[in-house]
């Protein structure tokens, strides 16, 4: 007898805010995922470049627009359409907040949103209910336990974020890999930049000009893919490095995941290598990795304190990643 197949159960929208940093979306991955094993249809709003990003995870993005009057007329044309699709919209929380800012709250509330998100900031009268944002947390388990409070369930986060990676985006990045006669397995891939300082601490290894330089002399192939803002520094202070320019996030992401081994700052690039599984040695300074340290058992963190760790050890490490 042929069982007859089971119907799939109608998914509920949920709007939920990104964060406005790579790192940090990256880090809610899995919340996001549990948000979606638990029947809701995400609708993500944030930054443009988080459409490539995500990419291969199928959600749907809505570029969040800079002008408040925008933010909000996007959010309440939101609201029209997922309430015409599903009565039951209006009737139960429907947005959740990754952000901690006031403003963030206020966008929602102004579009009509009954949204959930960290107390605190002063904002908790305009959400339908403020969740209690815990001390002592990794930020990946703090947007996890938002997504379990949200929910009302007790689970713990994964071990690995495992972002996915799609096979076109992977045979993008071996296209450009190839052009370039680089071997895919065989390359170090460096992350050397870090924009903007966190709790007024500089996150830039200062001698990463110095490694690469000894890879270079040592017979590694070097590959660094910099951001628009990055093409001048990463012709100045690595020209020995294969340069590819303008590449999209997802095949990044690709990238990543095709380097031998990735060596990078406290940077959204991080991030994103331990979200797809590289071999990542993350170079720490003196910002706290309790917190923000790239999430994932293929991540080796390497620190010293006071100061920062020795060009001699990374090169180790780096020799004994690598065949």
């Amino acid at each position: 007898m042929i069982e007859a197949p089971v119907p799939m159960l109608p998914t509920k929208p949920l709007i939920v805010r990104l964060r406005n940093f790579v790192g940090d979306t990256v880090l809610s991955l899995p919340a996001l995922r549990l948000l979606q094993r638990h029947g809701y249809r995400l609708e993500l709003v944030g930054k443009g470049w988080a459409r490539g990003l995500l990419e291969a995870e199928g959600w749907a993005v809505h570029v969040r627009p800079n002008d408040l009057r925008e933010r909000v007329a996007q959010l309440r044309g939101l609201r029209r359409r997922f309430k015409a699709e599903d009565p039951g919209f209006d009737s139960r929380a429907n947005a959740l907040l990754f952000p901690y800012a006031f403003s963030a709250a206020l966008d929602a509330r102004l579009g009509g949103l009954k949204a959930e998100g960290h107390a605190g900031d002063g904002r908790t009268w305009l959400l339908r209910r403020g969740l209690p944002r815990r001390e002592g947390r990794h930020t990946l388990v703090e947007y996890w336990e938002l997504a379990c409070d949200f929910l009302g369930v007790e689970e713990s986060p994964p071990v690995d974020i495992g972002m996915t990676v799609t096979d076109a985006q992977r045979d993008a990045a071996r296209v450009l890999l190839a052009a370039h006669g680089v071997a895919p397995g065989r390359f170090v891939l460096i992350c050397p930049f870090a924009n903007g300082r966190v709790e007024f601490l500089d996150r830039s290894w200062p001698d990463f000009p110095d490694f690469v330089r000894r890879l270079h002399a040592a017979g590694r192939q070097v590959v660094i893919v910099p951001g628009p803002a990055e093409v001048d520094g990463a012709k100045q202070l690595y020209p020995d490095a294969v340069r590819l320019d303008g590449v999209a996030l997802g095949a990044y992401n690709a990238l990543l995941q095709l380097a031998g081994v990735v060596v990078a700052n406290d940077t959204g690039p991080a991030h994103m290598a331990a979200g797809v599984g590289a071999r990542l040695l993350s170079i720490w300074g003196p910002v706290d990795p309790e917190r923000w340290a790239p999430w994932g058992s293929t991540v080796t963190l390497m620190r010293r304190q006071p100061g920062w760790v020795g060009v001699d050890e990374v090169l180790s490490a780096v020799d004994q990643a690598l065949p």
